[in-house]
């Protein structure tokens, strides 16, 4: 049976779990429709969803449409959950990015969509809520090439807009949809279009055989030559979708039950199968590249994408990439070198497993057994290793201080926070030295208090909760040099180590870098002689251990370059402990000299507001420290961006809300770290 791995991408409340629960509906894999604002959504089953109207984590399910089984995963569209799509993703084959026709491009699905870009990921466009008032479909396509820089190619084509919506026009058939609403969608009628339609149509149809023409070689013969049909159409908007050289646009209303099905038969004719993606980056025992081979013949490669626990077991979500993995079968963690057992293998449909004997290349899956599975590690056959390329985490912006009401409620925080974390890579944890209190770190308000909410109805306990505090990092504005001298006695064993460094200040975002100085060789062999490996990796990491905790604020410290100068190594005197000491001790001199500062968050600010409350919006904005950088018109709605530091938006949210009537929407992006 052909697979479509894919997954549905967007901006918050631009109908991605409507759209779920129609391919649901259709597929036959539910039979009564639940809504998003009822909160009955199949795809939203978590209580804080239903409440809140928004997706938090992502949820699978599978469903067969004609030939093909869909393994379909609902992301978040809210920037606090942005490791729900991220990990999604990193193991999806293709994607439908979904906007709506009102807001069209707005700011976090172009987030998203940059995501989907870095993994290479070939993607329709669905242009939905067509039906609403305001809605332009060509502003749209206009905003896809100018925002998100994919060229778009439109299937379908609505007839009318707003009010006056009647159905779509598929440019391929050259033939009208009707949905009927009697029977909620499930069948429409094909009409042939009237005469104002053929003219509308002909034009569009132009500009997509034009595009198609223009991006694959085999349809510019076709269609210079005019010996093409609807099979050779689809067949080259196929090959550009793989190649990405251009998105296949349709367009419709979720919510009124039309034009999904048409999206469908394009899940299964324009996106890929398994087999016809590249596999992931592979290495064998952490530092030899390898090539995967993938298919249900070659050796078992499965890459953890989430895990949750559920009545104290812990469920790992696994894509297998090659091989097969029957149930009760042993499978090896190349990250944390431990033998699991699969013990049981569940196909998922969001909160409700179905058994399976056995999963197989390209099945997406849950599995309970695998006790030592984190987030972004590989499963393979131990005699057969490969590590597959981990999911990147993202830091934390946000801190709450957690404290415990009694003796007996700290083991159940602690227990709770240890499974959130375990869930959660964006999470962090830290104990305060001086009070005991947890300081549990996020990516935003929203993130925090969904933590929250879920720690008094699973765990039943509400811990005392500290005021926010944002999560700092620090860095040096000038060059400094010192010298570490270290000579002790720990236990019964003398060590002593000598390094000697010079640190600068790198641009913002460009990390830290470690490297040593003319004193050694520049052939390993050689550098060897004067320095042995192991004592180089003393020095490394000793820097790097440092570099954990800076000087003014305890934070990592970032954009540093440190050059190792000298290593005074005396053969049989200098120690390996003595050298990490020598060097942590010789930054930590030269940062205090550099004139280290304090790094705060940077947020991108991105308001959506009537034009009559936009005065309102923008002074409050200037309150927090925002400078506007952009506004621009869409919709009918201003649009304003800008930077503002995250310590002065506490609250904002609640601010604008009242200052514009509840009228102005909100997102808020972590941008960069950085000095006030």
């Amino acid at each position: 049976m052909n697979t479509r791995n894919i997954g549905v991408i967007a901006h918050i409340d631009a109908g991605k779990t409507t759209l779920s629960e129609r391919i649901l509906f259709y597929t036959q894999k539910i039979h009564r429709m639940g809504e998003v604002h009822e909160g009955t959504a199949t795809m939203d089953f978590m209580p804080e969803e239903q409440e809140r109207g928004i997706t938090i984590a992502s949820a699978c399910t599978t469903c067969h449409w004609n030939d093909s089984r869909i393994n379909l995963i609902d992301t978040p569209g809210h920037v606090d959950f942005t490791i729900e799509v991220e990990r999604s993703l990193r193991i999806l084959d293709g994607a439908i990015g979904v906007f709506c026709a009102v807001g069209g491009v707005e700011p976090q699905s172009e987030t998203v969509w940059r995501q989907s870009e870095k993994f290479g990921i070939p993607k329709l466009a669905f242009i939905n809520k067509i039906d609403r008032n305001g809605a332009d479909f060509s502003r749209v396509l206009e905003e896809m090439q100018t925002r998100l820089g994919t060229l778009p190619l439109p299937i379908n084509i609505p007839a009318g807009e707003g009010e006056d919506f009647t159905g779509i026009i598929d440019l391929v058939t050259e033939e009208k949809y009707i949905f009927s609403s009697e029977d909620q969608g499930k069948t429409f009628a094909r009409l042939p279009l009237s005469p104002e339609e053929s003219i509308l149509a002909q034009k569009w149809r132009d500009l997509l055989l034009e595009r198609l023409a223009e991006n694959d070689d085999i349809f510019l013969e076709q269609y210079l030559s005019g010996t093409y049909g609807s099979c050779d159409i689809l067949s080259a908007l196929r090959r550009v979708c793989l190649a990405r050289k251009g998105t296949p646009t349709f367009c419709g209303s979720a919510l009124r039950n039309t034009g999904v099905q048409p999206l469908l038969d394009a899940i299964e004719a324009l996106l890929p199968a398994p087999e016809e993606v590249s596999p992931p980056m592979t290495w064998i025992h952490k530092d030899k590249p390898a090539s995967l081979t993938v298919g249900i013949d070659a050796p078992l490669a499965a890459l953890v994408f989430k895990v949750t626990q559920e009545h104290g077991q812990k469920i790992a979500f696994l894509r297998l990439y090659a091989g097969h993995l029957p149930s009760g079968s042993q499978c090896w963690n190349t990250n944390q070198q431990t033998q699991d057992r699969a013990i049981h293998i569940y196909r998922l449909h969001a909160d409700r497993r179905e058994p399976l004997e056995e999963a197989v290349a390209g099945d997406i899956v849950a599995v309970i057994g695998l006790r030592s599975a984190h987030t972004g590690e590989t499963y393979c056959l131990k005699e057969h290793p490969v590590l597959l390329e981990n999911i990147q985490s993202y830091a934390p912006v946000i801190t709450l201080q957690l404290e415990p009401r009694n003796a007996d409620e700290d083991s159940i925080l602690l227990e709770a926070l240890s499974r959130y974390i375990d869930e959660d890579p964006t999470l962090h944890l830290q104990t305060d030295e001086e009070s005991g209190s947890r300081m549990l770190s996020g990516m935003g308000e929203l993130h925090l208090d969904i933590i929250l909410e879920r720690m008094e109805r699973e765990y039943k306990i509400r811990p005392r909760v500290g005021h926010q505090q944002v999560v700092l990092r620090e860095t040096i504005q000038k060059s400094a040099k010192a010298t570490g001298h270290f000579d002790k006695e720990l236990g019964k064993e003398r060590h002593i180590g000598e390094v000697s460094l010079t640190v600068s200040p790198l641009t913002r975002g460009e990390g830290n870098t470690i490297l040593f100085g003319d004193f050694l060789p520049t052939s390993p062999q050689q550098a060897a002689q004067v320095l042995p490996v192991p004592a180089m990796q003393a020095v490394q990491e000793g820097l790097t251990d440092c570099l954990q905790s800076g000087i003014l604020t305890g934070y990592p410290v970032q954009d540093i370059n440190i050059t190792i100068d000298d290593i005074p190594y005396q053969k049989n005197i200098t120690t390996l402990p003595g050298l990490r000491m020598a060097a942590a001790q010789a930054l930590r001199d030269a940062a205090s000299q550099a004139s280290p500062v304090a790094l705060e968050p940077i947020m991108r600010v991105t308001i959506t507001v009537p034009e009559a409350h936009l005065g309102a919006a923008i002074s409050l904005f200037n309150t927090c420290g925002g400078r506007v950088e952009n506004l621009t018109d869409s919709g009918g709605q201003k649009h304003m961006e800008g930077l503002a530091p995250l310590r002065q938006l506490f609250g904002f949210s609640t601010s604008l809300r009242s200052a514009t009537q509840g009228r102005a929407g909100l997102i808020m992006t972590f941008q960069h770290f950085d000095a006030i």
